[in-house]
């Protein structure tokens, strides 16, 4: 993986925005070279500054970029952050229409795919990217996102000049000013720490949707969306549950081998849960093959032994499967214990690597995770997005709770509204706001014929997948690319997406378990143990210790104590104190983030305001 960024304008604008191209160029690059600490490269043009840091995965000796083709004066430019997972099958196709290639890398063959196919290369893309092609001739700039939106594309128009960075900080050290108006308040507050699809929460600042591409060029911005899940079709499956079953691990096993391709030491999470346990399974399978031994990696804190206590969303802990596993695949099994310390003081680095507030704790502990991990490896699969396609949350399969109106996991809005300043109140009612945005995904389900259970699951998929898992993709992105580590998530294969889509609810619910279809495929192949394969759904672990509450209730404290806390522009001091020293008993994010981590999620919004500079308006 990489970054990329760039400011593209044209006319004498353009020329006073861009200034000294060199100075620009190494401003963005130095932001964003923890994405790509290998290599970097800088494209100048009249009309274009394209930069690129790359983490060298495929054919580490070429693929610099930025990559071009073509003759003088008619080049295609590129700059890539991603992944391509049928790379063999796409060159094959050039080569039968005269392409020659020069390098093993899948971003000649993203190049050489836009030449031959023009912007609808991005239809035939299995894989995760952001790239930017500019077209020396035409003057025109093509910018593309994945059709899931794992990898991130901020861009802004200012001035009729175009700015874009993988990471809002490469708009920042490009010139853009870090402002924050009411909107971007209500967001973190309201919604946060998901983030509505586009929005970059600074003013003026967006990001590309998933599975959507633009032009920009002397005529200015033109967007469309070019995939979506329903693409494959809408109406019901009508095959046999076996049939079913035997398509989706037949799709499942080649989107995990597929990704298991690396020319550096790739590693799989495993938290003894069904789907890092699964990618674990067949990624120790293809590596066995090979004479190789896979390692694996799982997180856990200090002291969790003694202070773990079962609850209804995390049943038991991760030790017995992990061992589990590890016994029944045979791998080099890592274990990375973090301690209260280290995870409060890691809030303020998590904030800087994501350029916003996070998951609080739940970013933190990803962080040192993936710090850990990068030691030994540069690759690591991981099991994110199965819980939303597979449908394994509680709100998927708890009637009362999936009927609720509004998002299922953030029932808060009332609690959220109360920390806000009043004037961010004033003649405002945050409890539209919210919904307005829950009834606005929910109306992009509008296949007629369908009965109100799959109508309503089928709106569950779009919330999870437009919401929960973007947010959980931003979190799985910055933490890890800010150690230069790549991340991927087979089960974000938009095949996988399109299919599940069409899946009637009582296969993914079979023998009524969350994510009952992937648990009988999975079991049908001997992928796993029995006792993996039935274990009750439990979520990303976070520290149960006493001494973290009190940790960041202490930390908290010290900030409101200094004369230059900026967080308390936005929140009333009176109720961040009633939730310090009373408690609140919230749910913020679903089971996610509760009182300590509300607590967590102000101290990084005070970091973050201070740390950006960011200006009030």
């Amino acid at each position: 993986m990489c970054a990329i960024g760039g400011i593209i304008g044209f006319g004498e604008n353009y020329a006073e925005v861009i200034g000294d191209k060199r100075r620009r160029a190494e401003a963005m690059i130095r932001a964003l070279k923890r994405r790509g600490p290998d290599s970097d490269g800088v494209y100048e043009h009249d009309n274009a500054l394209m930069i690129h840091t790359r983490l060298a995965v495929i054919d580490p000796e070429n693929g610099a970029q930025p990559m071009l083709y073509g003759e003088e004066g008619a080049k295609l430019v590129l700059v890539y952050n991603g992944e391509l997972y049928n790379t063999e099958e796409l060159r094959t196709e050039l080569r039968s229409r005269g392409h020659c290639f020069e390098t093993s890398s899948d971003t000649e063959v993203v190049l050489r795919s836009f030449a031959e196919w023009g912007e609808d290369c991005v239809r035939r893309f299995n894989g995760i990217f952001a790239f930017a092609v500019y077209d020396e001739r035409r003057e025109s700039l093509f910018l593309a996102r994945d059709p899931m939106g794992v990898k991130p594309l901020f861009f802004t128009l200012r001035g009729g000049v175009l700015y874009f960075a993988s990471e809002i900080k490469g708009l920042f050290a490009a010139g853009v000013p870090a402002r924050l108006g009411a909107e971007g308040v209500r967001e973190i507050m309201l919604v946060g720490p998901a983030r509505t699809s586009g929005f970059g929460v600074f003013e003026g600042v967006e990001e590309l949707l998933p599975a959507e591409c633009a032009v920009f060029d002397r005529n200015g911005l033109t967007r469309r969306i070019y995939r979506d899940m329903a693409d494959g079709g809408t109406e019901l499956i009508t095959d046999s549950f076996e049939t079913v079953r035997d398509h989706i691990i037949d799709l499942v096993t080649d989107a995990i081998t597929r990704q298991t391709v690396s020319d550096v030491p790739l590693c799989t999470f495993l938290s003894g849960g069904l789907d890092s346990s699964l990618i674990s399974s067949v990624t120790a399978r293809r590596f066995a093959e090979e004479g190789r031994k896979l390692h694996t990696f799982s997180v856990e804190y200090r002291d969790n032994k003694k202070y773990f206590k079962a609850g209804k969303f995390q049943p038991n802990a991760d030790d017995e499967y992990i061992e589990m596993m590890v016994k029944f695949l045979g791998t080099e099994h890592h274990r990375v214990v973090i301690d209260t310390p280290e995870l409060v003081e890691a809030l303020y680095t998590a904030a800087e690597a994501r350029d916003l507030p996070g998951m609080a704790d739940v970013d933190s502990s990803l962080l040192l995770f993936c710090k850990a991990v990068r030691e030994f490896s540069t690759v690591a699969l991981s099991g994110e997005c199965a819980d939303e396609i597979f449908g394994g949350y509680p709100w998927y399969r708890d009637p009362d709770i999936r009927q609720i109106y509004g998002f299922p996991w953030s029932q808060s809005t009332a609690y959220r509204a109360s920390l806000l300043r009043p004037e961010y109140l004033a003649d405002f009612s945050p409890e539209r706001y919210v919904t307005n945005k829950y009834l606005a995904t929910c109306s992009k389900v509008t296949e007629g014929g369908l009965s109100p259970l799959e109508k309503r699951m089928r709106e569950m998929m779009r919330l999870n997948t437009d919401w929960f898992m973007q947010t959980l993709l931003d979190r799985k992105d910055r933490m890890s690319m800010h150690w230069g580590l790549e991340v991927r998530v087979p089960f974000c294969d938009c095949r996988i997406v399109e299919y599940m889509y069409r899946v009637p609810w009582e296969y993914k619910d079979y023998m009524g378990r969350e994510k009952g279809l992937l648990r009988e495929a999975a079991a049908v192949r001997g992928l796993l143990p029995e006792a993996v394969v039935r274990r009750k759904k439990s979520p990303y672990p976070k520290t149960h210790n006493p001494s973290y509450e009190a940790a960041v209730r202490e930390r908290l404290a010290e900030e409101l104590s200094q004369a230059d806390c900026p967080v308390l522009q936005i929140l009333e001091r009176r109720e961040i104190e009633r939730l310090m020293y009373h408690g609140q008993q919230t749910a913020w994010y679903g089971q996610l983030m509760n009182d300590p981590q509300i607590m967590a999620y102000i101290i990084q919004i005070n970091h973050w305001l201070r740390h950006y500079k960011v200006e009030l308006v």
